[in-house]
């Protein structure tokens, strides 16, 4: 994702007085993850709908290892890295995003998200997702035809 559509994301959160923020507010920065790629807009409002920030103080865990994968994030703001168990850190920054997989299968974390400073964040839960994907059956078709075509990139790439 461009830092310019998080950077734009966080600014117009950071000066909308609280609670007023739209759906709307969120759809450039969803339009840049892969795995929305092959939404319409009506689907990406839907799932933006869903959307919530969050606020993480410097050293506090967006995620750890091994916790059930209950939630997607998006920085607007901020840095974290990421520490697997092997000792590998990767730093994100605004505009990175982790935990796509959590919206589909819930399954454990394979790392410990922690802020470096404070953190902004757009996060969408599971759940609100599961139910979405359920009362709009295209929306689910879309996914699966995007995650077909990464995995057939994958395999040829191998």
């Amino acid at each position: 994702m461009s830092q310019l559509g998080a950077r734009s994301a966080a600014e117009a959160f950071l000066t909308t007085p609280a609670g007023r923020n739209s759906a709307h507010d969120w759809l450039g920065v969803l339009e840049e993850v892969p795995l929305f790629e092959g939404l319409t807009k009506r689907h990406l409002r839907r799932v933006a709908k869903l959307a919530r920030i969050r606020r993480f103080a410097p050293g506090s865990a967006l995620v750890r290892s091994g916790d059930a994968g209950k939630s997607f994030f998006i920085l607007l703001d901020g840095n974290a890295k990421v520490m697997r168990s092997s000792g590998r850190a990767r730093r994100l920054g605004m505009g990175d995003y982790f935990g796509e997989m959590a919206l589909l299968d819930g399954a454990p974390r394979s790392a410990d998200v922690v802020a470096e400073g404070e953190v902004l964040a757009l996060t969408i839960d599971r759940s609100g997702f599961t139910k979405l994907l359920g009362t709009e059956p295209t929306l689910a078709q879309a996914l699966l035809r995007t995650l077909a075509a990464r995995l057939r990139a994958a395999e040829t790439s191998i």
